[in-house]
């Protein structure tokens, strides 16, 4: 053990406490690469995991549920409460406010106290407070809540309930803090049914059954007694279905953050590749003076293992950090286009403690792998030969690049193949399946492009840049894993920047396409993914009125659930005005004609997402349980959409109403007469829709707030890409670093021959903008190759959207522009480290 103890120490240790920069910066960029993962998964966990929210987890201990599109009728809860079993039935409406003080959405629950007092189970909506229950629950302005939103019995809270705004007073408070993160409003359920425009409906009704018979009995017996046009689940389905929508987003977004560990395994990788070079004359003399091969592979494994654990070590702290930051964006992201949520707590548990050890030092140990078994099959009498490795590599490229083509080809045969379980996982392994065949192309490219830029360099910057040129090109091994290293994140940032690029830019079109109205009325309520708040009918009809107005078209939306999956069921008019509307067909047919087939019977027309998670075709019959009915419509076509990702079913109004006759909207779109002036019609409908909680946009509005969304959504795809990028500029510091202190002696001598130190300054520098060069070429090849996996396999599998190919230019050259320039500035401390170097004591060392 003592002597395996002394080898590491004398071989290792020692080399890295002397060059102490280089290893900082090489822990630093393990460091980085780790707590991006970690962020990610705490953000993830915070932002996702908290989803549930109070809707959920004030459901006490239920474990049925009764829903149906647009509300169960509530006659079905006295239908369920006279049946001759012993089974608890709660009645629930379940809805959203704004609170007006602070913007803030909480969840708004009706319930019905009087059933609540009499069930001694199901406490965790018992109200406590200095005024009893039942003295207020006929008060529609009475709701009781948790410290948080009201800080005192009788004290008012202004809410937005829909497009209307209320005072309600505080009543008594709920016993919920260890239950709700965040605020959440109460109250009885026939206020609550008022207040939301629900009379005569609930949203949900929860079932709580004994536990004899069987729970299977129980969904037998209670489904032979209910319409067909209503869900019995078990209690929690729709948390579970957001669960599987989410966990593509969730998916794609831990695959994004594993970029940054990616690069940090070429950087091992490379580290200790130039550790086995500049020793192999220490592993020649440790091997002949009996030292065995397995002692040294460990050494060197031992090595990596040090940079992994000191750098998930750091990584915890940082990660929680980055984490902090995540979170919010990671929310913002769910609650627009997923499901109602709070960001939970962020904390570092054991698990999360156990991922960061595991990421940074497996990456760190599996990425050493090769060159410590290199180290550990070096002969002493081959350990000498320093350019033995340079020509192994010379005379294998041909090789290299033939396993390149054959998994370039295995790639190609992957991006065929569906998706598992919902995940493009042959996807991801075709996207790795490239990334390989670059690294392995890596060494023919540089013999291929370094002649040709070496010419032209030693025109344009003299002989310093002919010899930094050579260096590189004699250095094949050691050059080839830096150029690897930064075009894998080049071409990952390339890649992500086209298909964001291409998606914003098909985004853009489509809006322009899909929102021809002037004007758009909407609820002052925060929108969400499962939030749809309504406007009165009457506010419709007296802008319908106005002069100036055309037409006005009602949109309406509710959330539901389809085959254990969330979707949105809505309607709009088709009427003359209507028919203007862009909608863009995949069969291509005009959408004039598929909307007046819309307008003709039980038809429907289905977004692109929809169909593909569904797997749903024109002609197929899609079963919608509507109110006490199970609906069968015909689908008629399948629409280009990308406002929302969980799908769409799309039927007319007048077809909707006679299912679900809420003649409320969710939103307003309002067509101007010709020659009517906009801003005249615009303040008529201010001044129509005053003291309505209501929202007016123009048509430049509304896209300029959609595009905003979508920026904001792809924040943190932008924010992975810049620390890859960092981890990679920060290897290339440390591989730059780790050359001048292997090339001492070449330094030297140039220095007895006449070099002055900003010649030697220069040479690195041009070497650094060499591999600037080399590695922006290769990563914008492997970057567009990868933007074709993202945009027609990766994104087509996940999310179900068609993106239009766009290259974002202006972005793409300033970014690699950014790039090359950190590259070259990478290069300024390896190069002023050589700058110092005294000849006359490199010599003397040799």
């Amino acid at each position: 053990m003592m002597p395996r103890l002394s080898l590491f120490f004398r071989l290792i240790v020692r080399p890295m406490l002397r060059e102490r920069a280089r290893s900082l910066l090489i822990v630093f960029a393990v460091a980085l690469g780790v707590a991006v993962v970690l962020a990610i998964d705490l953000a993830g966990d915070a932002a996702a995991g908290s989803f549930q929210s109070s809707l959920q987890s004030l459901a006490g201990d239920n474990n049925l549920e009764v829903t149906a599109d647009g509300g169960v009728p509530q006659s079905i809860v006295g239908d369920l409460a006279r049946l001759p079993w012993p089974i608890r039935v709660t009645p629930r409406i379940e809805d959203h406010a704004t609170v007006a003080a602070t913007g803030e959405t909480i969840p708004l629950i009706g319930i019905d106290f009087i059933a609540q007092a009499n069930n001694p189970d199901e406490t965790q909506l018992t109200p406590s407070g200095d005024t009893a229950i039942f003295d207020d629950i006929n008060n529609p302005d009475a709701i009781w809540t948790i410290r948080s939103l009201g800080d005192r019995v009788g004290g008012t809270v202004t809410l937005i309930i829909n497009d209307r705004k209320h005072n309600y007073t505080v009543r008594g408070f709920l016993p919920l803090s260890a239950h709700v993160s965040g605020d959440v409003a109460v109250m009885d359920i026939d206020a609550a049914q008022q207040a939301t425009g629900k009379a005569g409906r609930v949203d949900r009704i929860l079932l709580k059954v004994p536990d004899q018979p069987s729970f299977a009995s129980w969904q037998q017996k209670l489904r032979s007694v209910l319409p067909a046009g209503v869900q019995l689940l078990p209690q929690g389905s729709e948390t579970e279905a957001n669960r599987r929508m989410l966990a593509a987003f969730r998916w794609n977004l831990r695959i994004l953050s594993y970029i940054a560990l990616l690069v940090g395994a070429f950087l091992i990788y490379n580290t200790i590749s130039v550790s086995v070079v500049r020793r192999r004359a220490e592993i020649g003399i440790v091997r002949a003076l009996g030292a065995g091969r397995r002692a040294v592979l460990l050494a060197f494994l031992a090595e990596a293992a040090v940079f992994g654990v000191v750098g998930s070590l750091i990584a915890l702290p940082l990660g929680r950090l980055l984490a902090s930051g995540a979170v919010r964006v990671l929310s913002t992201t769910v609650n627009a286009l997923y499901v109602s949520s709070r960001p939970g707590t962020l904390a570092l548990s054991p698990s999360s403690v156990l991922l960061a050890i595991v990421a940074g030092v497996g990456v760190a140990v599996v990425s050493a792998l090769a060159p410590a078994r290199e180290a550990a099959l070096v002969p002493p009498t081959d350990a000498m030969a320093r350019g033995r490795r340079e020509y192994t590599v010379r005379v294998e490229r041909r090789r290299d690049s033939f396993l390149a083509l054959v998994l370039a080809i295995a790639a190609a045969f992957a991006c065929r193949l569906p998706p598992v379980g919902g995940k493009p996982l042959f996807g991801y392994l075709a996207a790795l399946l490239l990334v390989a065949a670059s690294a392995l192309a890596i060494p023919a490219t540089v013999t291929v492009l370094m002649p040709l830029l070496s010419a032209a360099l030693r025109k344009l910057l003299g002989v310093e840049a002919l010899l930094a040129a050579r260096s590189l090109a004699g250095s094949l091994r050691r050059t080839s894993v830096l150029v690897g290293t930064l075009s894998t994140a080049i071409a990952l940032m390339t890649s992500v920047g086209i298909m964001v690029g291409s998606f914003r830019q098909t985004v853009v079109t489509w809006m322009e396409r899909q929102l021809p109205a002037d004007l758009y009325v909407g609820p002052a309520g925060e929108p969400g993914g499962d939030r749809y708040p309504t406007i009165q009918p009457e506010l419709a009809g007296r802008i319908a009125t106005l002069p100036g107005v055309a037409a006005v078209s009602r949109f309406r939306a509710y959330h539901m659930e389809y085959e254990g999956l969330p979707a949105t069921l809505a309607s709009v008019n088709v009427g003359p005005s209507e028919l203007r509307e862009g909608t863009e067909f995949l069969s291509g047919d005009p959408p004039s004609v598929v909307l007046r087939q819309l307008a003709a019977g039980n038809n429907a027309i289905v977004s692109e997402p929809f169909a593909n998670k569904h797997h749903v075709h024109t002609g197929d019959v899609l079963t919608l349980p509507m109110g006490e009915r199970a609906v069968s419509f015909r689908v008629i076509g399948i629409f280009y959409d990308y406002g929302d990702e969980a799908g769409t079913i799309l039927l007319a109004r007048s077809t909707m109403l006679r299912y679900l006759p809420d003649q409320a909207a969710s939103s307003l779109a309002v067509y101007l007469a010709p020659g009517a002036d906009l801003e005249t019609v615009r303040t008529e409908i201010r001044n129509t829709i005053a003291g309505s909680e209501v929202l007016l946009f123009s048509n430049l509005e509304i896209r300029r707030l959609a595009i905003r969304t979508f920026d904001q959504t792809f924040a943190i795809t932008y924010a992975l890409e810049a620390v890859a990028i960092l981890v990679a500029v920060l290897g290339i510091a440390g591989a730059l670093l780790s050359i001048v202190i292997d090339r001492r002696r070449e330094f030297g001598l140039l220095r007895f021959l006449g070099a002055d130190r900003f010649q030697i300054r220069r040479i690195i520098l041009v070497e650094a903008g060499l591999i600037g060069i080399l590695a922006n070429i290769a990563g914008l090849a492997l970057g567009y190759l990868l933007s074709l996996i993202l945009v027609y396999v990766i994104n087509k599998q996940s999310f179900g959207w068609t993106i239009q190919f766009h290259w974002p230019v202006s972005v793409l050259v300033a970014a690699l522009s950014g790039v090359y320039l950190a590259t070259v500035l990478a290069g300024l401390y390896p190069a002023s480290i050589a700058q110092r170097l005294n000849p006359i004591e490199v010599i003397h060392e040799e």
